[in-house]
């Protein structure tokens, strides 16, 4: 006799932005019916949501209107919406028994406290991705850090699943670290990527030029780092102790003064914890 799985649950989004978007699609063809989408009434999100939600079979509703029925309310806004939203929604579904989610990387469930006092089971659910408008990556493999609630992790952990990616739990003290981790792969990789286009120009490339000469050498260097790691996958003046070359590079960097500082941060963090030569030598050029 076949094991009868179990249903899944019903799912209401809060929100219509990049996210909202890239959840909403990659659950629904995961198996998961998408009753809601929830937007907030101004004239530029009611449209979002609209399109969301034709695209994924749910209605869409703004939210001083919305009565949920689903089991999991999943809240896809910015963080310093999240409470407000849950504020806001109070009235709009009888909490108790449901599961409500977040997913801010900084902030803990307890955003969420108001609705767990109605009786929700609540977590914070974050997925170490980047979404930005016109890209909606897959979840396979993607990191998900989950803290919360016993009965509100389990729901989150089967829907992650469910996606194809990899949940893991975190302290609601780890929150912070965690989200400053996320700042670096991608946010501050791409201020990285932007003061590298700056130099460019100096040389005389174009800043869209730049962009796709550089993506042989930065595919590598990621290919080198998921299997050496770090320390294997440094390369370059400071790793070889050419201090005349670290010396060039500031005195031509002076006309980019900006660029200049992010220069020597990022010198002096490698001199910290990637294997170099003549480190005393580079360490007195970089504070001239």
């Amino acid at each position: 006799m076949p094991v009868k799985r179990p249903k899944k649950p019903r799912v209401a989004i809060v929100g219509a932005g990049n996210l909202a978007g890239a959840l909403a699609v990659s659950l629904r063809a995961a198996g998961y019916s998408i009753d809601l989408i929830i937007s907030r009434s101004r004239a530029d999100s009611v449209p979002r949501g609209r399109r969301l939600a034709r695209e994924v079979g749910a209605m869409a509703v703004a939210g001083a209107h919305a009565r949920i029925q689903s089991e999991v309310v999943w809240f896809c806004v910015p963080d310093r919406a999240i409470a407000g939203a849950a504020q806001s929604l109070l009235e709009a579904a009888d909490w108790k028994g449901k599961v409500a989610l977040h997913s801010s990387g900084a902030l803990t469930s307890d955003v969420l406290a108001v609705l767990r006092k109605q009786g929700a089971a609540v977590a914070s659910v974050h997925p170490l991705m980047t979404f930005v408008r016109g890209s909606r990556p897959p979840f396979e493999e993607v990191p998900f850090a989950i803290e919360g609630d016993k009965k509100a992790v389990r729901a989150a952990r089967a829907m992650v699943g469910a996606l194809g990616a990899r949940a893991f739990a975190i302290r609601k003290q780890q929150k912070g670290p965690y989200h400053a981790w996320g700042m670096f792969v991608s946010p501050l990789l791409t201020a990285l990527l932007a003061a590298s286009e700056a130099v460019a120009a100096a040389a005389g490339v174009s800043r869209k030029a730049a962009r796709h000469r550089m993506l042989p050498i930065l595919k590598q260097t990621l290919e080198n780092y998921a299997r050496l790691g770090a320390p294997g996958s440094f390369s370059g003046p400071i790793a070889r102790g050419d201090t005349d070359t670290i010396a060039k590079h500031l005195i031509v960097l002076r006309s980019l003064p900006g660029v200049r500082e992010v220069y020597v941060a990022l010198a002096r963090s490698a001199l910290r914890d990637l294997p170099s030569k003549h480190g005393t030598q580079l360490r007195r050029i970089l504070k001239g």
